[in-house]
C-alpha cells in the first residue's frame, strides 16, 4: 500500500494506458509540458512525445470534433475539458457523433473516446466553472458516465474509460484533487456498472456521488448512535448499479440521494424513479433528493455554501426522515 493523491491516481493511470497501448493520445486543455494548472499530465510530453500530448487553443468544438474523428479510425482519444462548464461549446461533436455513431452505422464503427471534465463548486469560481452537468449526458444514449471520489477510483475508472470501445464522460473533482488515500501498489481497474458500499449500516441508505460522499461519510459518522447510516457510492452513474442500491434499500427501508447538481431534473431525481418503479414496496417513507440550490452559483463564499449540500444540511434531513 501506498499513499497517492487523486491528481497523482489520474497521472498515473494515463501513463500506463498509454504505455500499454500506442493507440492511447491525450489531446485538450490544460495539457503542456508542465502537466497543466491541476499536473494531470505531468510528464507525460517527456515520455510519449509531442505526437501522442497535444495541448490545444481554447477550442473545445474542434478537439473533441478531431477525436471523435481520430476514434473512428482505430485511435483511443482521451480529451480533456479544463472545467466541466466548457462542453456546452462542444455539445454537437459529443452528443450527436461520439454518442450516435455506433449506433447510427448498426456497430461498424466504434467511438473509444474518454472524455475528461472537472466539476465542482466550493472554489468561490462563479457559475460558469462551478457547475454539475452530468445529467445532461445521462439523458444522451450512448454515453457511459462515470464519477471517481477516491484516488483509488480516479485510477481504476480512468483506466477502464480508456479501454473502453465507447465515449465515457469521466468527471473528476477538483476538490479531491490533493486529497491524499492510501492505495494498493501494481495493476488495477474499477469495473464500469458496479457501485461500493462505502459504509455499511441499517436504518437508511443514502447514495451519494463524487465529492457528496465526503458529505455522507460524515454525516454517517456524526449520527453514530442515533441513526445507523449505509453510504453507497455508484462509482459508475450510466450503467448504473440498480441491484446494489435496491438490496440496500430492502434492508433500511428509506432513501436519501445526494449531489452538487440541482435536485431539478437531477441524477437523484432518476435514482428515485428507477428505486419507485421496481421497489416501491421496499421503502417505509417517501425517497429524497439532496442537492445545491436551482440558481446560477453565486461568486459570494457565503452564498455558494448556501446554494450547496453540506453535512450539516444532509444530516439534517436524515434524522428526519428516520424519525418519521
Amino acid at each position: 500500500m501506498r499513499m497517492l493523491q487523486y491528481i497523482q491516481a489520474i497521472n498515473e493511470a494515463l501513463h500506463e494506458e498509454m504505455a500499454r497501448d500506442a493507440s492511447v493520445f491525450v489531446i485538450g486543455e490544460d495539457v503542456d509540458q508542465n502537466g497543466g494548472v491541476f499536473k494531470a499530465t505531468q510528464g507525460l510530453v517527456e515520455r510519449f512525445s509531442a505526437r501522442r500530448v497535444r495541448g490545444t487553443p481554447i477550442s473545445e468544438s474542434a478537439f473533441a470534433g478531431l477525436a471523435a474523428g481520430a476514434a473512428m479510425s482505430g485511435l483511443r482519444p482521451v480529451v480533456e475539458f479544463m472545467y466541466f462548464d466548457f462542453v456546452g461549446v462542444a455539445m454537437d461533436p459529443l452528443v450527436n457523433q461520439m454518442a450516435k455513431i455506433a449506433g447510427m452505422s448498426g456497430g461498424q464503427l466504434q467511438v473509444p473516446v474518454t472524455v475528461r471534465a472537472q466539476t465542482g463548486a466550493r472554489t468561490r469560481e462563479a457559475a460558469q466553472h462551478s457547475q454539475s452537468l452530468e445529467a445532461w449526458f445521462l439523458h444522451t444514449p450512448g454515453f457511459k458516465v462515470v464519477m471517481p471520489a477516491t484516488s483509488y477510483d480516479a485510477k481504476g475508472l480512468l483506466k477502464s474509460a480508456v479501454r473502453d470501445n465507447g465515449p465515457v464522460l469521466y468527471i473528476e473533482n477538483r476538490q479531491l484533487y490533493y486529497e491524499t488515500e492510501s492505495v494498493p501498489d501494481g495493476e488495477w481497474t474499477t469495473p464500469l456498472g458496479v457501485a461500493e458500499v462505502a459504509r455499511e449500516g441499517r436504518d437508511i441508505t443514502v447514495v451519494a456521488t463524487g465529492y457528496a460522499r465526503k458529505l455522507a461519510l460524515a454525516a454517517a459518522q456524526a449520527l453514530e448512535g442515533t441513526a445507523s447510516v449505509e453510504v453507497i457510492d455508484p462509482r459508475s452513474l450510466a450503467p448504473l448499479d440498480l441491484e446494489t442500491i435496491l438490496n440496500s434499500v430492502s434492508k433500511t427501508g428509506h432513501l436519501v440521494v445526494v449531489h452538487d447538481a440541482p435536485a431539478s431534473c437531477g441524477f437523484g431525481a432518476e435514482i428515485v424513479r428507477r428505486v419507485v418503479a421496481q421497489g416501491f414496496d421496499l421503502l417505509d417513507a417517501e425517497p429524497l433528493v439532496v442537492g445545491s440550490a436551482h440558481v446560477p452559483m453565486p461568486f459570494s463564499p457565503p452564498l455558494e455554501d448556501a446554494c450547496l449540500p453540506s453535512t450539516a444540511s444532509l444530516t439534517a434531513v436524515i434524522h428526519e426522515i428516520i424519525n418519521r
